[in-house]
């Protein structure tokens, strides 16, 4: 392609790729032949690491989180079931004093 007078961008646009990626392709094959640009670099141990740390952590937090709402729940239900026992009212959902606590948390000031 180059031979036959194709600029880089036309080049890079007929298979599709960046220009510096075909700048660095070009020159890694000038640098050691056609041996080198069909075998693949090893990849970096530490960005495999980096990306397992990185889903550890987001997993992590995802169990958190779900253990949270989870003792927001139980907490929600056990809040409507005391003030049931204390004969404040006859009957409440959970739902309902979320939405309450909310609605009264919010506008303290």
């Amino acid at each position: 392609m180059a031979s036959d007078g194709e600029t880089d961008r036309a080049i890079a646009e007929i298979l599709r790729v960046h220009v510096s990626i075909l700048k660095r392709t070009r020159a890694r094959y000038v640098e050691g032949g056609i041996e080198v640009r069909c075998t693949r670099p090893p990849s970096s141990t530490k960005t495999t690491e980096i990306r397992w740390s990185t889903r550890s952590i987001i997993e992590k937090r995802q169990l958190v989180l779900k253990h949270h709402q989870e003792e927001i729940a139980l907490s929600m239900q056990l809040l409507a079931e005391r003030i049931v026992s204390l004969n404040i009212v006859d009957s409440v959902s959970k739902e309902t004093v979320r939405s309450y606590l909310k609605k009264t948390l919010i506008n303290l000031g």
